[in-house]
């Protein structure tokens, strides 16, 4: 009520000067003086003015009155509403991602980015949601905002990284992969995830001699498991003996094979890549002069399946071999699927469909796909086309049924 008054009160005062000031004569003057500068108003000006800054005066202190009662809290809330929507959407994007709905993750992840004040992971998850949802455009936007981002181990983390640098492989933007990677180089001897990064990415990039020399040090990674490392050591010492084969020649080849360590020539992986070199280059003799000695002796058959992938066309002593085997054997998978595929591989093709036709009929089922493609093909180049569509169909059903066991075995763990 008090206010109120006041305010009528001034409204008036206001009023009544300007009605009064024209009915004066004489008005009178002041003058100000400010330093070289005379200021000159007339007692009536001076007074319009003070009462509009008396009232300009009331109006502040109202004001000030209901912000403070506003409070810290009022304002908090005005001031970071975006903060708070961006941390709601930044929470939302993540739940989303875990429960592999990657189109609303992307979006809220995304939309959350700047408001949420974690950019680098916000565009991060964005990005790998769209990769797997193929969106090859949008992942490379959103890794393009990252490479604004700093990146640095101190700010964003080596996990972060590691994420950034997977994502640009998968893109296949190996350039910008291997920048980061040079970067952060002197971690490699110290992370294994890191180092697994840097052998992918050198066999991507065709430097299978550098590959060879990290995989010393691979070896002595607990975290890294030995079939990565297995496959790792055939393409990489594959891609060596090729190399070395096409620009060199077949006795650069040999000298490289036996510069290697004992070990070394001991491992799976490097000796079949090897062999696989020299059997598409139809080298014979030193092929069989390292495989000969493990058939007679009575390979087991992992080794023997190896073998029949090899694209070896004189196979003869080969077959000799697994013959002798199944003289006294006859009802050996392993040996009919072995000289099966060598007599297929060789061009022998009686002999193979005859040898893939016991392998078929054997109790249990001693085969694979590979026998029964190896099997089909052969009896398409001999002109029987109905057998080896129905050899396929013994395919797709037996791939289904493997497709089937590995769904039931998954949701069982998921169980």
């Amino acid at each position: 009520m008090k206010r109120i008054v006041l305010w009528i009160l001034l409204i008036l005062t206001f009023f009544v000067v300007m009605a009064v000031s024209p009915a004066i004569s004489d008005k009178g003057y002041i003058l100000i003086s400010l330093g070289d500068k005379i200021i000159e108003l007339t007692i009536v000006s001076a007074s319009i003015m003070l009462t509009l800054l008396f009232i300009s005066l009331i109006l502040l202190l109202i004001m000030f009155g209901a912000i403070s009662r506003i409070g810290f809290r009022g304002w908090n809330k005005i001031a970071f509403a975006s903060h708070r929507r961006g941390l709601k959407n930044f929470n939302r994007g993540i739940a989303a991602f875990i429960l592999e709905d990657n189109q609303q993750a992307e979006h809220l992840l995304a939309k959350a980015a700047e408001p949420s004040k974690f950019p680098r992971t916000a565009y991060l998850l964005a990005a790998a949601a769209s990769s797997k949802q193929s969106l090859r455009s949008n992942t490379n936007h959103y890794l393009g905002l990252l490479a604004q981002e700093e990146h640095t181990i101190k700010t964003s983390g080596l996990e972060s990284i590691l994420v950034t640098i997977k994502l640009l492989m998968v893109q296949e933007d190996f350039a910008q992969a291997r920048t980061i990677i040079d970067e952060h180089h002197k971690h490699i001897g110290h992370d294994a995830r890191l180092l697994s990064l840097e052998i992918e990415l050198s066999l991507q990039e065709k430097r299978f001699t550098y590959v060879i020399d990290q995989l010393v040090s691979a070896r002595k990674q607990k975290t890294i498991n030995d079939e990565k490392i297995a496959q790792w050591e055939a393409i990489a010492f594959y891609g060596a003996f090729s190399e070395t084969m096409r620009q060199e020649s077949k006795n650069a080849l040999a000298l490289f094979w036996q510069k290697l360590s004992k070990k070394l020539k001991q491992r799976e992986a490097i000796l079949f890549a090897y062999c696989q070199v020299l059997a598409e280059h139809k080298i014979t003799e030193p092929l069989n002069k390292i495989l000969l000695p493990v058939v007679k002796k009575g390979a087991d058959i992992k080794f023997l399946q190896n073998i029949r992938l090899l694209p070896i066309s004189a196979a003869d002593e080969l077959i000799s071999v697994v013959q002798k085997h199944l003289h006294h054997d006859q009802h050996s998978g392993k040996w009919l699927s072995c000289l099966a595929n060598l007599a297929a591989k060789s061009q022998q093709l009686p002999m193979a469909e005859k040898a893939f036709n016991s392998l078929v009929n054997l109790d249990g089922q001693q085969y694979d796909i590979t026998d029964l493609l190896a099997f089909s093909h052969v009896l398409e180049q001999q002109g029987d086309f109905q057998k080896a569509n129905q050899v396929l169909n013994k395919v797709v059903a037996q791939t289904d049924a493997h497709q089937n066991d590995v769904l039931q075995k998954n949701n069982g763990n998921q169980a």
